[in-house]
């Protein structure tokens, strides 16, 4: 079975992009709150943290991306990737080692719903460069065969080989793993609270400050503002939809989110899936997979396999599994509509 998935690593300043989730409070109460805010991983990075040794713990978490994206880049022609894509073996950092090896079990287990070899898909549409095209049917025939997971070779000491012609961009992930990883540096510093945005991947240390349950709220696919807000003890919410990125072409929009199984841009009726977890990295690989998926193929994963929970928004309303679904309340637009419930056990 052929794989799907992309994302862009390149954010072009063309581009119609809007932050998935945002935290709508950071609520704090002392003195001890650090905050930054920088541009890495092609997007904005904000970060609150609370405790004694905030500054030492927001100056690890910068080094931690900055370790990770200078592995990662697709665009920066020095880093490993860059150079695998190129064609030469690569020996990968532990970190990124794991992450790809990682993201290559997350698609075996998403049934090749998250792919991160369709990157020369999302060169073909030009969603690296702003340079948006529709390419020819012979062109995307001619690209598809490279995509899969079995063109991927990595080693247990590192070392990464790509099949050639094929390509691979951990954009989908990468920002959930670091999440998690920039999670796990400041545990380890001692803090007490963070609230973690990686331009959208909202991750949180601790609880808040206050003592009241963290807020995140989801961003509208359709026009300004936000559709819901979940509350929540803590974890992961990550957002994957049509309206982030795209291009639109004789009255057609096309999305970043390719499926490999046609060359095309994702169009199944979804406009976003949010993923509520305990791992950035899990929920991050699913939003993408259960965007491609589909609504009917998102909710029969999730009964089958569970572990996760989401909200759909479609072009009908809104939707939550019943382990969030109390949690969420719809607000701006879709204030006025229902909420429906998905159960475990309905058909």
């Amino acid at each position: 079975m052929r794989n799907t998935h992309c994302f862009a690593a390149l954010l072009a300043a063309s581009l119609v992009f809007s932050f998935a989730a945002l935290a709508l409070c950071s609520c704090a109460a002392g003195e001890d709150k650090q905050s930054a805010t920088f541009t890495a991983m092609d997007t904005v990075v904000s970060l609150s943290v609370w405790g004694e040794g905030a500054d030492a713990a927001l100056d690890g978490a910068k080094s931690v991306i900055a370790a990770l994206e200078a592995e990662l880049s697709v665009t920066n022609g020095a880093s490993a990737v860059a150079r695998a894509n190129a064609g030469e073996t690569v020996a990968l950092g532990e970190s990124a080692a794991e992450l790809v090896r990682r993201a290559l079990e997350a698609s075996e287990a998403t049934h090749g719903a998250l792919d991160v070899t369709v990157y020369p898909l999302v060169r073909a549409w030009g969603f690296t460069t702003g340079e948006y095209r529709v390419p020819p049917q012979s062109e995307i025939d001619a690209l598809l065969p490279l995509v899969g997971s079995e063109h991927v070779r990595l080693t247990d000491d590192g070392a990464l080989t790509l099949d050639g012609g094929s390509m691979i961009d951990l954009g989908a992930v990468a920002k959930g793993f670091a999440a998690d990883l920039v999670c796990e540096a400041m545990r380890e510093r001692g803090v007490e609270a963070a609230l973690i945005n990686l331009g959208g991947n909202v991750q949180t240390v601790g609880k808040k400050p206050d003592g009241e349950r963290w807020k995140i709220a989801v961003a509208s696919p359709q026009g300004e503002g936000n559709a819901c807000v979940v509350t929540t003890d803590g974890g992961a919410i990550v957002t994957s939809g049509s309206y982030q990125r795209y291009f639109e072409r004789d009255g057609a929009r096309y999305c970043h989110i390719i499926d490999p199984a046609t060359g095309y841009p994702v169009d199944n009726g979804l406009l976003s899936v949010t993923v509520i977890g305990e791992s950035g990295f899990e929920c991050d690989a699913l939003s993408t997979a259960m965007f491609v998926l589909g609504e009917d193929g998102a909710v029969a994963y999730w009964r089958e396999r569970g572990g996760f929970d989401m909200i759909l928004i479609t072009e009908r309303g809104v939707t939550a599994t019943a382990g969030i679904a109390s949690d969420v309340e719809l607000v701006g637009a879709y204030a006025d509509g229902e909420l429906t419930a998905i159960g475990a056990d309905a058909q």
